[in-house]
């Protein structure tokens, strides 16, 4: 990790400006064998891009409704058969949620805030950003009149990793996943058996030893379906985003509905990572100008008011839409059937996808049908694909998406805590013991029980951070050395002002990558 002695002038986020362009000199290693962990070059650091708050966030002039997805998609027909998701927990691991109309305080469990802004008491736990509370409400929204999502019984448990433009490393994902198998049965009569991720990053090292998939396929092999965005690259993107190149999960490309509800006339969306001929997406759900919903307030909300819908809504398009509309899909299909390992969801899911006109290989299986998939057999669906070790490098699995101070760029085999040995984290994490109580791998990095909240059913406990030490910056007391909120406030369960007051640390910014282009799909 780089050191410098000006480590208070900014902060910005560092890399490469889309995802689609990869940093040449990154060492390409084949998927179809072992390999070994192969040294990054040092991340780049680019000047400071000029106001680039409306390149976060994707959408057209075009509108879709949750509802119009669920008859795509078929969702409409097992919510006229009773199945709402009743009983299945899904993971966010995102930028968090806010208590806004059309998510109930009953579906909502906040799990712990591992993100940037878990410093600040007044942002723990909350979306800031806008990303977590869109998804939130395509996978479970329901506001009992106007407004449902596509599983509106199921329960989300959000765990924070994002900060309030997106800005996450790589570490905080692995450990957010890490904390899911941990608690995925804290509540048995709403088990975490979903995982939304809809982040990925560019990094290409072999899927079998990369850290970021060893996660993954550990909550994949503790009975948790793994859903992730395949992408928003195009046809550009030499393949899908890390860990949705992971040949266990579930990676999910985008459809364009093309503003009917019939298949018939459906495509791959033009932004939709198409993949290589090793690993495509699975299949593709509607993924464009998706109207769900708004967080007030937040980043891409201010950024972005043309695409507000109405005082409540809020619209987006990407693989990240397409990744919830999926989750909430599989929400329905384990209330449906219960008995259903990951493997077999995952088969049902592509077995019952519906083919779409033309070979575009971006499509994968075809286009979700998730009415189909509940009377689809499963059988001799075990997945027999090498399994990942985990042993190889972090900086390897972050790609181009990197945390920088100034010139100071998170970089190497090292989180936001000091040096950070794989090997150790991927036999602990394989045991499940990667987490004891509040701490992950050492790191105190939250409280160990759940209480009450606000709003929410409940909520994880909180943690200062200490001894966090990054090109000499460190935690002090209850906040950044000097570095708060400015002007930041939660009043009740409505947005003071609904606005955030600076949106910025006092004196200091993050910006650098694109949300939509670079980690969160």
């Amino acid at each position: 990790m780089t050191t410098s002695t000006s480590a208070r002038r900014g902060v910005r986020r560092a890399g490469i400006a889309g995802l689609g362009a990869l940093a040449a000199a990154l060492v390409v290693l084949g998927v179809a064998g072992p390999a070994s962990a192969a040294p990054a070059p040092a991340p780049s650091k680019p000047d400071k891009p000029a106001n680039q708050l409306n390149k976060h966030w994707r959408f057209d002039a075009s509108s879709v409704a949750v509802t119009d997805v669920a008859r795509v998609i078929g969702a409409d027909r097992l919510w006229n058969a009773g199945i709402t998701g009743e009983g299945v927990g899904v993971a966010l691991i995102d930028t968090g949620v806010v208590p806004v109309p059309g998510l109930r305080a009953d579906h909502v469990v906040n799990g712990p805030d591992l993100s940037l802004d878990s410093q600040t008491e007044d942002a723990r736990y909350l979306d800031t950003f806008g990303h977590g509370t869109h998804l939130a409400g395509i996978i479970a929204g329901s506001d009992g009149a106007n407004f449902t999502g596509i599983a509106p019984g199921a329960t989300i448990t959000s765990v924070k990793v994002g900060a309030y433009d997106g800005a996450v490393d790589v570490s905080q994902v692995i450990a957010a996943l890490d904390w899911v198998v941990e608690h995925r049965s804290d509540n048995p009569k709403r088990p975490i058996r979903v995982v939304n991720l809809s982040y990925g990053t560019d990094g290409v090292q072999d899927y079998q030893i990369d850290p970021l998939t060893h996660a993954v396929e550990n909550a994949w092999r503790a009975g948790i379906v793994v859903v992730v965005a395949a992408g928003n690259g195009g046809t550009a993107a030499p393949k899908l985003t890390n860990p949705a190149y992971d040949p266990y999960v579930i990676a999910v490309g985008a459809s364009d509905t093309n503003g009917t509800v019939l298949p018939h006339d459906d495509s791959v969306a033009d932004f939709s990572s198409r993949g290589d001929a090793d690993r495509r997406a699975d299949l593709v759900a509607p993924g464009r100008s998706i109207v769900s919903l708004r967080d007030p307030g937040s980043y891409v909300d201010e950024a972005n008011p043309t695409a507000r819908v109405g005082d409540n809504l809020f619209k987006g398009s990407g693989t990240s839409q397409s990744a919830a509309v999926v989750s909430g899909a599989v929400s329905l299909l384990l209330q449906a059937r219960p008995n259903l390992t990951p493997d077999q969801v995952k088969a049902a899911l592509t077995r019952s996808a519906v083919k779409l006109g033309g070979s575009d290989p971006g499509q994968g299986a075809g286009e979700l049908n998730v009415a189909l998939a509940s009377v689809t057999p499963a059988k001799g669906a075990k997945q027999t694909w090498a399994p990942s070790t985990g042993t190889g490098s972090l900086e390897a699995a972050r790609g181009g998406s990197h945390l920088a101070l100034n010139d100071d760029v998170l970089s190497g085999e090292a989180d936001l805590f000091g040096p950070f040995d794989t090997a150790a984290w991927a036999k602990a994490s394989s045991a499940g013991t990667a987490w004891v109580d509040g701490t992950w791998m050492g790191r105190a990095l939250t409280g160990t029980s759940w209480g009450a909240s606000s709003w929410a059913g409940l909520t994880w406990s909180g943690l200062t951070w200490s001894g966090l030490t990054w090109s000499g910056l460190t935690w002090s007391g209850l906040h950044w050395s000097g570095l708060t909120w400015s002007g930041l406030h939660w009043s009740g369960l409505t947005w003071s002002g609904l606005h955030w007051s600076g949106l910025h640390w006092s004196g200091l910014h993050w910006s650098g990558l694109h949300w939509s282009d670079e980690s969160w799909n």
